[in-house]
């Protein structure tokens, strides 16, 4: 027993000594590297959704990001187009303490209405597409326990199990994590039966300003054949964003960095 201890001890040196990750702490930095590059950020979202017999629909929105401390972030997001969409506003609050959920806002101009999204809807189709809102921001890191289940000379493979089963309708997803950039470039969703049922890939990313970036994204619902390819332009980071941006005050006035 004691010689298997040291055996133990000494190979936890070891990997410790040849910088392995454990499963938290990749799940961390590719949580970074996806939602948190520079202090805040903008982008352009041009996003198409094709339906099985190949009809197409289209939205055009600005997304405004910010870092607010300690891991939280708030967002907002202003649609261009289409004409039904125009002026429509998305913004989040989002938390990462323990027991705390985000607070998430549609802003409704055509009903006057601020609507609030209930964080059991964080898992329900944003705008009608094959995204959800809570791709938008990302999942909280406490919401699933990690596994990490392969390791190649490229890629992280983690499965992702929902701590709470109920409250969302996946059993269990694996991302892929690319090791050069700690970007998920793949995650695979797996229904209560088991089959798969929806997938989401980073298809391009660019480095910009330094920061690896996901450029095109693409969601598929195997269920209903949809699919959804969000193409992201006019990038930028640590452009001095506002806090008072994200508040009420500016889903009826959108400000001038929300306007292309």
């Amino acid at each position: 027993m004691k010689k298997l201890t040291v055996l133990l001890v000494a190979a936890g040196f070891a990997g410790i000594l040849l910088g392995e990750l454990s499963v938290d702490e990749i799940v961390e930095r590719a949580n970074q590297a996806s939602y948190y590059a520079g202090d805040d950020g903008s982008a352009d979202v041009t996003m198409t959704i094709t339906d099985k017999g190949g009809s197409t629909r289209s939205r055009e929105f600005t997304v405004l990001r910010m870092n607010t401390g300690a891991g939280t972030q708030k967002f907002y997001v202003y649609f261009n187009k289409p004409a039904d969409l125009y002026k429509q506003v998305f913004l989040v609050w989002k938390e990462v303490a323990e027991g705390r959920d985000d607070s998430r806002w549609m802003w409704l101009p055509a009903l006057n209405l601020k609507r609030s999204i209930a964080p059991g809807d964080k898992r329900t189709s944003f705008v009608g597409s094959d995204f959800v809102y809570e791709d938008v921001s990302g999942r909280n890191l406490r919401e699933d326990i990690h596994e990490l289940v392969e390791t190649t000379a490229d890629q992280y493979v983690v499965k992702n199990t929902p701590v709470k089963p109920e409250a969302v309708e996946f059993a269990h997803y694996t991302i892929w994590i690319d090791k050069a950039t700690m970007l998920p470039r793949r995650a695979e969703y797996y229904d209560k039966t088991g089959k798969l049922s929806r997938t989401v890939e980073a298809t391009k990313v660019e480095t910009i300003q330094g920061f690896p970036t996901v450029v095109e994204s693409v969601a598929k619902d195997l269920n209903s054949g949809s699919t959804t390819v969000n193409t992201y332009a006019a990038i930028k980071y640590n452009i001095g964003l506002n806090e008072r941006i994200f508040t009420e005050r500016f889903l009826r006035r959108p400000p001038r960095e929300a306007i292309r």
